[in-house]
């Protein structure tokens, strides 16, 4: 089927689909009311706010991949087919497909970056990672723990759209630190481009402070549609701007996760797919080794809280609506991380960085047209900045000087 026309052409659209769906999935969790959902008064109303749970399902969903890589090499061994890894290096900076960008060494940097990857494609091939040596992915599982545990967090408090857009300062911190703690060096248009991604999400992250999105439970209680209050609209201003701080600092996590990938690749040789379903696997036991801990520490203290494990469970299992958009959440993770390591393989990691920017644009589509939003010109300026620099970046277009 890959000799088909229109292969690449699914491939793409299978990830965009899918890398969408997962987004807007989970903010439609977020949404979901879980107590006190008759009360006329939405501040009385109580909704699903579980990142640790919602993390545990983001590696849940990673899990499948290790699944999946042992189906195809039991399909490689009976079937005499050779054992293709030429993946390109690619990242997004979301959580379903960090374990992939570094698993990779050819072709140049793209949203990673790593720019000494393609120098390490041509050293000799490293050994097998086998035995405690995949412990080692222990390590950036955790960082992908705690990055997506505060952005999740963070979703709660911005859009879909901002909170996607934001994500893309993962170039920056990696940027940074590829040239700190890898001895990296970045040529002059990957410098003025991370400059454009800083300014693009300046942009988006103000305007999303300017025009904060309005939440139900901070509605007035009559709901007379009276104008709120000004300390109602001055916390709303704080809740977006807490938002913001989230989602970029678990980018530092996402970064830290890049480089201590490349470091194990720099050593072992680990295809894409296994390399994500092991951080799935390590991450999974490490968040539900951790529920327990953390409701005796802090959740049996703040009831309801985001660390109470029985009001966690309670809620996903006793709401349809949250458990099976669980499921859904899970599913799209898997089938992203699949189509996104396809279309790098078969495509390109440009390729694969490009449709990862159309995603974020579908993402605010959607969310205006399910008026989860509203329309800001800010935005705009601040998103088209960050995919200029983004695609500067990956070399799908030059700077004109």
């Amino acid at each position: 089927m890959s000799s088909s026309p229109y292969y690449g052409t699914i491939l793409a659209t299978g990830m965009l689909v899918t890398g969408t769906l997962n987004t807007l999935l989970t903010k439609l969790q977020d949404k979901q009311c879980v107590g006190n959902c008759s009360d006329p008064d939405p501040a009385k109303r109580e909704y699903f706010e579980q990142p640790v749970w919602q993390t545990l399902n983001m590696f849940y969903g990673e899990m499948m991949c290790l699944a999946c890589f042992h189906l195809f090499s039991l399909y490689q061994r009976r079937t005499g087919v050779a054992n293709r890894n030429e993946y390109e290096p690619i990242a997004d900076g979301s959580p379903e497909s960090d374990a992939s960008a570094a698993a990779s060494v050819q072709d140049v940097p793209t949203t990673d970056a790593l720019p000494a990857i393609a120098e390490a494609a041509q050293a000799a091939q490293p050994k097998p990672i086998a035995g405690w040596a995949t412990l080692w992915m222990w390590v950036p599982a955790v960082c992908d723990l705690l990055g997506t545990t505060l952005m999740n967090v963070g979703l709660f408090f911005t859009t879909a759209s901002v909170y996607q857009m934001l994500r893309g300062a993962v170039v920056i911190f990696s940027g940074l630190f590829s040239v700190l703690f890898l001895g990296h060096r970045l040529a002059r248009f990957q410098i003025v481009s991370l400059l454009l991604v800083v300014v693009g999400v300046t942009i988006v992250g103000l305007s999303n402070i300017v025009s904060p999105p309005a939440h139900v439970h901070a509605l007035t209680a009559s709901g007379s549609g009276e104008a709120e209050p000004d300390s109602a609209v001055d916390m709303e201003a704080w809740r977006a701007a807490l938002g913001v701080v989230l989602v970029l600092g678990a980018q530092v996590f996402a970064a830290t996760q890049f480089v201590v990938e490349e470091k194990i690749i720099r050593h072992y040789h680990l295809t894409p797919l296994r390399a994500v379903g092991l951080e799935g696997s390590f991450g999974a036991i490490t968040v539900m080794a951790a529920i327990p801990i953390l409701h005796v520490l802090i959740g049996r203290s703040h009831p309801g809280g985001y660390f109470d494990a029985t009001a966690g469970f309670r809620q996903i299992v006793e709401n349809p609506s949250v458990w099976q958009t669980s499921i859904y959440i899970m599913l799209s993770i898997a089938m992203f991380n699949f189509f996104g390591l396809s279309v790098t393989r078969h495509l390109s990691a440009t390729s694969r960085a490009t449709i990862d920017t159309c995603r974020t644009l579908f993402i605010w589509m959607c969310s205006l047209m399910l008026g989860w939003e509203s329309f800001s010109w800010i935005q705009v300026l601040g998103f088209i900045v960050l995919v200029y620099g983004t695609f500067v970046y990956n070399r799908v277009i030059a700077l004109p000087f």
